[in-house]
C-alpha cells in the first residue's frame, strides 16, 4: 500500500479546521470553516471520490476521527461517503479506548506502535493508506519519510498561523508535481509524488 496525504491548505500552509468553527480552536484558532466556501463538489469531490475508491485504509489522528465520527455516519448516498463510511479505519491515539470507537471498522493504533503499524500497512498489498486533517500524525509521517503522495487544494486565502503539516526541522523532502486542476472557486488541486 501506498500513503496518501489529502489536505485542504491556506496560501500560507495552515490546515487547521478547514470545515467548521469548533472543529480546532487550539492556539485560540477563530477561522474555523474557513474552506468552506472554496469547495467545488465536481472537481474537487470528483477527485477526492476516485483516490477513496483507491484507498483500502483511512489513518487519522484521534481528533480527526472524533469530528469525522460524529459526522459521516449519519450521512450516505455518495461514493465518498459510502466508502468513508465503510472502510477500514486505524486511529492513532493513547487516550481512545474501544468504547469510543463507534464508527466501525475502527482499529487503535497506541503512538508507540504507530510508525511500526504503518510500516506494515505499506508492506501489504493494496491500495492507499488514506490520510486527511491529522497535523501532528503528518508531520511524524513525513519526517519518517512514509508519505508516498500528497493531494493538496491550495486555497486562496491567508490565516496567518494555524497548524500546519510541515516542520520546521530544515529536512529536505523532494516531491514531484502529477498534476494540477483548477478549481471553480479559484482554488487548485495539486497532486505530488514523492521522489524516491
Amino acid at each position: 500500500m501506498k500513503t496518501l496525504i489529502t489536505e485542504f491548505i491556506s496560501l500560507d500552509g495552515v490546515i487547521q479546521a478547514p470545515g467548521g468553527a469548533s472543529e480546532d480552536t487550539d492556539g485560540g484558532f477563530s477561522h474555523g470553516g474557513w474552506s468552506m466556501k472554496y469547495f467545488d463538489p465536481v472537481v474537487m469531490g470528483g477527485m477526492y471520490a476516485e483516490l477513496a475508491a483507491k484507498s483500502d485504509v483511512l489513518l487519522q489522528g484521534r481528533r480527526t476521527y472524533q469530528v469525522s465520527a460524529d459526522t459521516w455516519p449519519s450521512r450516505s448516498g455518495d461514493p465518498f461517503t459510502d466508502w468513508i463510511n465503510r472502510v477500514q479505519k486505524y486511529v492513532v491515539s493513547d487516550t481512545l479506548t474501544e468504547k469510543d470507537t463507534i464508527w466501525n471498522p475502527t482499529t487503535i493504533i497506541r503512538g508507540t506502535d504507530f510508525l511500526k503499524t504503518v510500516n506494515e500497512l505499506c508492506a501489504r498489498p493494496g491500495g492507499y493508506i488514506y490520510v486527511y486533517g491529522s497535523a501532528m500524525m503528518v508531520r511524524s509521517l513525513l519526517a519518517a519519510d512514509l508519505v508516498d503522495e500528497l493531494l493538496l487544494t491550495i486555497e486562496p486565502i491567508i490565516l496567518g498561523g494555524g497548524k500546519t503539516i510541515f516542520a520546521e526541522n530544515g529536512k529536505m523532502i523532494p516531491f514531484t508535481l502529477e498534476s494540477t486542476v483548477k478549481a471553480g472557486t479559484g482554488a487548485q488541486v495539486c497532486r505530488y509524488m514523492r521522489e524516491r
